[in-house]
């Protein structure tokens, strides 16, 4: 019955991610901490987060930037091998209350960037990458902090969500790896993270035909709500 719920929950999680490019990870973590643990648990996301975003390529695999990908990566990769390094010596509450603030506060951000027209160059997405790929190594979702800066670079819908999970992969496989290397991802917590990959694989397959109706506006709206949702939730698991 327990991997009843957590599959169920990892199609619905996946379809949402695959939609809007996040919010898989902030659906999934609850009832996997629910009857992994919060050890297990971290861990059996980053394999999951790592299909999530492996799916999301496949599906768009023509529309992915991949410029923009490699840019990003360079400085993400280290970043996340920092990042997850860091998340042995420190309690991440801390940092999970300034991102669920950054969540809801960039929502007005992405609308006066997007009514402004400043776009985001190919360089300064190294800048991102530096940063977030840091912050995830920490934290299990920072998912929403990506979606402003590839949206002002100027891609959305299929684009949009093929690249900025294309760029992600780099980040989850580092963290992947450095966690299996300090011990806190044995081969059987693997398995199960990618058990659960596999539903939210599926869930990326069925989000297509919702994206492909979605117009540019509705879509950045619906991201909008996903970004306010994820920010409360963090604020709410951060407080506790």
């Amino acid at each position: 019955m327990e991997w009843v719920i957590v599959l169920a929950v990892g199609l619905v999680a996946g379809t949402l991610g695959g939609i809007v490019g996040f919010g898989t990870s902030i659906m999934l973590l609850p009832p996997l901490v629910l009857f992994f643990g919060p050890h297990e648990a971290v861990p059996m996301m980053a394999v999951t987060a790592l299909m999530a975003n492996l799916s999301r390529v496949a599906v768009w695999w023509r529309e992915v930037d991949w410029r923009a990908c490699a840019v990003y990566s360079l400085t993400a990769i280290p970043g996340a091998a920092l990042g997850a390094h860091t998340l042995l010596a420190m309690n991440p509450k801390s940092v999970e209350v300034a991102l669920g603030a950054f969540f809801i506060a960039m929502i007005p951000a992405r609308r006066k960037l997007q009514a402004s027209g400043i776009r985001v160059r190919l360089w300064q997405l190294a800048l991102v990458g530096a940063v977030i790929g840091f912050l995830t190594g920490i934290v299990v979702s920072t998912g929403p902090i990506n979606t402003p800066f590839f949206l002002a670079y100027g891609l959305v819908k299929g684009a949009f969500l093929s690249t900025e999970a294309a760029a992600s992969l780099s980040i989850y496989v580092t963290k992947a790896i450095v966690f299996h290397q300090l011990g806190a991802l044995p081969w059987d917590t693997a398995a199960r993270g990618a058990i659960v990959g596999c539903s939210v694989m599926l869930g990326s397959w069925v989000a297509k035909r919702f994206v492909l109706k979605l117009r540019a506006e509705q879509f950045r709206f619906l991201m909008d709500a996903l970004m306010a949702l994820a920010g409360i939730s963090m604020l709410a698991s951060a407080l506790r």
